[in-house]
């Protein structure tokens, strides 16, 4: 497979998995509104998976080292703090604000690249195509009367949750170049297995098990065949998502692997109007189609010429070594799915206000 064929494919298959994940888990919260357990449920699967193919000889897997630890702890702390300023982003504010905040990482996270990983600076049509994105989710935005009306201390969160979870991206794909894992399978064990604690202790922060119990023991409330398919389908969804993104992330830069990330958000919500009974109104709409423009005429950057020289295991195109990675590759980011699930079930409300 070339390197086109396979950036194509891995970007398809990434955002098919992160829209069906997404799709899955609106429904699951519909019947188990408990977003903390539903995600630690589907990092408990994904482990499960692992282990299992581990050990019936389906699936080679990194093990786990104190050496290899330290460094993905960082990127689960930089993921839990932003995780916590993305829920207080949305108690102070609305999905909308934050929406636009997170539409300016690819422009972060651009800077970034040039600064740490080697990138050549954007071309004025990238910087082009960011600028659209961002225009068009701040036009999205605009037309909540909620937005309109925020003082700035709601813009305090949201800005800081935009600086972290730049910040995770970038340290995301540096962190590779000193942790040399030879299988797909690692980082998806380490992401899952390190990011496990802190989403029980985020249920435990959301009241989450005393609404389970309260809800499924003392009202009694069966949980149904229904949820547990559909939770069943989200954990299958989850463990690909997280083999997807460690994919995609492989073949392409921070920037373009967080611009993917905010289109398939914008796409998220185009159906989400599309398909259920929220409707937002045409020019709504029409930013977020802007947002779709931007993203297709944004083209990535290429790595520096000193950076290519110095790197005897990155190829001349995009840094691919024999497994097909980039050599600054990326982590799995089925555990970041929490701020989208979180998002969704306030942009399902932002929905209804405009109705």
């Amino acid at each position: 497979m070339n390197l086109k064929s396979e950036v194509f494919l891995s970007v398809v298959a990434y955002s098919l998995c992160s829209g069906t994940l997404v799709l899955l888990n609106k429904l699951t919260l519909h019947h188990l509104p408990y977003p903390s357990l539903v995600v630690s449920f589907q990092l408990l699967a994904a482990l499960i998976f692992i282990y299992g193919a581990k050990h019936t000889g389906r699936l080679q897997v990194d093990a786990l080292e104190w050496q290899y630890v330290l460094p993905y702890l960082f990127y689960i702390l930089l993921f839990s703090v932003g995780v916590f300023c993305n829920m207080k982003s949305l108690s102070m504010s609305n999905v909308e604000t934050v929406i636009v905040f997170r539409a300016l990482s690819p422009c972060i996270v651009a800077f970034l690249d040039v600064l740490f990983l080697g990138r050549e600076y954007p071309s004025l049509q990238s910087w082009t195509g960011l600028s659209l994105i961002a225009l068009g989710a701040y036009g999205y935005a605009s037309f909540d009367a909620q937005f309109q009306t925020q003082g700035l201390a709601a813009y305090a969160w949201p800005g800081l949750y935009l600086f972290i979870i730049s910040l995770e991206m970038a340290y995301g794909k540096r962190i590779i170049q000193s942790v040399n894992l030879k299988t797909l399978s690692g980082p998806v064990l380490y992401t899952n297995l390190l990011g496990l604690p802190p989403m029980l202790m985020f249920a435990a922060m959301g009241h989450e098990y005393r609404s389970f119990v309260y809800d499924h023991m003392v009202e009694q409330k069966p949980v149904g065949g229904v949820a547990v398919s559909l939770l069943l389908l989200g954990c299958a969804a989850g463990t690909g998502i997280g083999y997807a993104g460690w994919w995609c992330r492989g073949n392409v830069s921070a920037t373009s692997f967080t611009l993917i990330g905010v289109i398939n958000k914008c796409l998220t919500i185009l159906l989400n109007v599309m398909i259920w009974d929220q409707h937002a109104p045409p020019k709504g709409i029409l930013s977020l189609a802007l947002c779709l423009v931007g993203g297709s005429i944004y083209r990535q950057s290429p790595l520096r010429n000193n950076t290519l020289k110095t790197s005897s295991s990155v190829a001349v195109d995009d840094g691919d070594d024999k497994n097909g990675r980039d050599d600054s590759d990326s982590v799995a980011t089925d555990a970041e799915d929490i701020n989208e699930q979180v998002e969704l079930l306030e942009a399902e409300k932002g929905m209804k206000r405009r109705s």
